[in-house]
């Protein structure tokens, strides 16, 4: 991996899959937003012992939003809004 990756920058690390979930994935780390951008062009499709690469960014999971969440932002976007209103009603 260091060898195919590392053609296009300085990598800080790879983590390779170890759960029957990640199996088959890698991520790949480089030390430079501009070398992952060139990697991730030029990797994407190619073809390794027959198998062919999708390399994307990573995204993080979304934060499920449940409905007493939803309240509770609710509510403090309200106590903002009446701070703002006595703050600046004449």
């Amino acid at each position: 991996m260091y060898e195919i990756f590392g053609k296009h920058g300085a990598i800080r690390q790879i983590r390779m899959g170890n759960t029957p979930e990640t199996k088959g994935r890698a991520f790949v780390v480089y030390e430079d937003i501009f070398d992952a951008q060139h990697a991730q062009k030029l990797m994407h499709g190619f073809n390794i012992q027959g198998r062919f690469l999708s390399v994307s960014f990573f995204k993080p999971p979304k934060k499920k939003t449940t409905a007493q969440d939803a309240r509770l932002e609710t509510e403090k976007t309200k106590k903002q809004l009446e701070e703002l209103r006595s703050r600046y009603a004449h």
